[in-house]
């Protein structure tokens, strides 16, 4: 789902490959709420793959990020969101982790 992000929601960029369990979750997330993402498709761009990398330390997927936040993998924001930290992430209220 390539789309314009909405003016109050900071952009979310999934890192993801085909063949993925938990990136379709992290996607079923999103949806579910309404909510629009860019994916990156690390499988068929290995220079990408070298750039999540780079910018997270970690090989595995989803690689998810709001706005300049590098939330983690679906795990990790499955957390933010039982400890009540991801809305304000997702309303763009700056970096919850912590």
């Amino acid at each position: 789902m390539n789309t314009p992000q909405s003016p109050a929601q900071p952009p979310i960029t999934l890192y993801t490959s085909a063949i993925c369990a938990y990136c379709v979750a992290a996607k079923n997330f999103f949806k579910a709420r309404g909510l629009e993402w860019n994916e990156v498709r690390i499988d068929q761009d290995p220079a990408e793959r070298e750039r999540m990398v780079e910018r997270t330390g970690r090989t595995t997927v989803p690689q998810i990020f709001i706005g300049d936040t590098h939330v983690g993998g679906y795990d990790d924001m499955m957390a933010l969101q039982r400890s009540g930290k991801l809305d304000p992430l997702l309303a763009g209220d700056g970096a919850a982790q912590g």
